[in-house]
């Protein structure tokens, strides 16, 4: 896995940072919102103009990379993150931010749709390597994102967006010059491919569930700064816990717990412990140390799903990967445009406690659809055996299918 041309690893530090967006601002959404008077479901907006705009345009991404090439992508993307990012490290009211993040939207899942594909055509020593490598990548950006948003942070609420433009720009430039060009699919994608791939009822009860799931995803991401009530460098640090045990899970307990019990009831385990974590919040909202111990536990649920219903999208349609998987992200991803504003306006109009009871019963409710589907979803492998009869992790096997169809 560590043997890999600079070019990789170019691409796996963008990766990173990419990645790191997702929890960035954490630490800093009550600083946002004392110092340009907004409410916390006016800052939520920060999350839902991200997420909706990076779902949409996972419709289109397949198409633009298949247009002009990946490397193309790539830097159009990094691009615009450079350039959105600082902009909204420039904004002088909560409106700015929330549009200038919807750019940012784009251009990372211009690049993000891009990147493993990429990662695997220009690694050595074979794709399982590379793949991990993305996979450690992913896992470093959520669990740094916190920590150097609380660093930058306790600067200046604006620090976090211009560390993330400068980091980017490096990137930029690593990517131009590391990267050869990367030949293009070999089949031209529309936007309307992932429509047509949601009339498979196993894709389309996967993609809703995962909507569900992500509404009590980003209510606790987006809104427990909120009731949290700790300093900026404390709330980086308690979204490090979870970020790292989210990575951790993803990668070591999934495969083993898939292997145990099989992929569905993987996915239906994983989903019932975290709307229990987010049901104990709601009855403790009151306790600072019951939240901050909730939010990193979620962590290792949150790892689990994310990893098994990854296979699950990957493998159960019979359609091109890269196609389920933009129609499945186009999906879940409004699950997490809405829950950030609706967190912030329960909490504000009701009560503190509502938003985490309401995202409890949204994943619920993802349980109950996909247990309701099981027909539908097939004969979903409990494992895939390598040469030689080793295992493959669930998390190569299902992106291992992505790059070959994307590339």
């Amino acid at each position: 896995m560590l043997h890999q041309p600079r070019a990789v690893w170019a691409v796996a530090a963008a990766c990173v940072i990419a990645f790191m967006g997702i929890g960035l601002v954490d630490p800093i959404l009550k600083p946002i919102g004392e110092e340009l008077d907004a409410s916390p479901s006016q800052v939520s907006l920060l999350f839902t103009s991200y997420m909706a705009v990076t779902g949409v345009a996972m419709l289109v991404t397949g198409t633009i990379s298949s247009r002009i090439g990946p490397k193309r992508t790539l830097l159009g993307g990094l691009a615009l993150v450079v350039v959105f990012s600082a902009l909204a490290g420039s904004s002088g009211t909560i409106g700015e931010i929330v549009g200038f993040r919807a750019g940012w939207g784009l251009g990372n899942a211009l690049f993000i749709a891009t990147a493993l594909a990429t990662i695997v055509g220009a690694s050595s020593g074979g794709v399982a390597g590379a793949i991990i490598l993305y996979e450690a990548a992913l896992g470093i950006g959520i669990a740094t994102g916190p920590l150097l948003g609380g660093l930058l942070g306790g600067i200046s609420w604006r620090g976090p967006f211009f560390g993330v433009a400068v980091l980017m720009a490096v990137a930029v430039v690593a990517v131009a010059v590391f990267l050869p060009e990367v030949p293009r699919p070999a089949r031209a994608t529309t936007p309307l491919d992932p429509f047509r791939a949601l009339r498979h009822r196993g894709l389309l009860a996967v993609a809703v569930t995962a909507l569900l799931y992500n509404v009590g995803f980003f209510t606790l991401l987006a809104y427990t700064p909120f009731p949290l009530d700790l300093g900026i460098y404390a709330v980086g640090l308690v979204f490090f816990g979870w970020g790292a045990c989210l990575a951790l899970s993803s990668v070591l307990l999934a495969p083993r717990l898939q292997r145990r019990v099989g992929t569905v009831p993987g996915i239906l385990l994983a989903l019932g412990l975290f709307a229990v974590d987010l049901a104990v919040m709601a009855l403790l909202t009151g306790s600072q140390a019951v939240l901050a111990v909730c939010v990193v536990l979620a962590g290792i649920p949150l790892g689990l799903v994310n990893t098994l219903i990854t296979e699950a999208v990957m493998l159960v349609a019979p359609v091109e990967r890269s196609t389920a998987s933009a129609a499945y992200s186009f999906v879940r991803f409004g699950g997490g445009a809405v829950a950030p504003w609706l967190a912030g306006r329960l909490g504000e109009s009701l009560s503190p406690h509502v938003p985490f009871a309401v995202g409890a019963a949204a994943v619920l409710v993802g349980v109950l659809v996909l247990a309701a589907s099981r027909r539908h979803l097939g004969r979903l492998p409990g494992r895939a055996a390598a040469p030689g009869g080793a295992e493959v992790p669930p998390a190569v096997q299902a992106q291992a299918v992505t790059v070959g169809e994307a590339s």
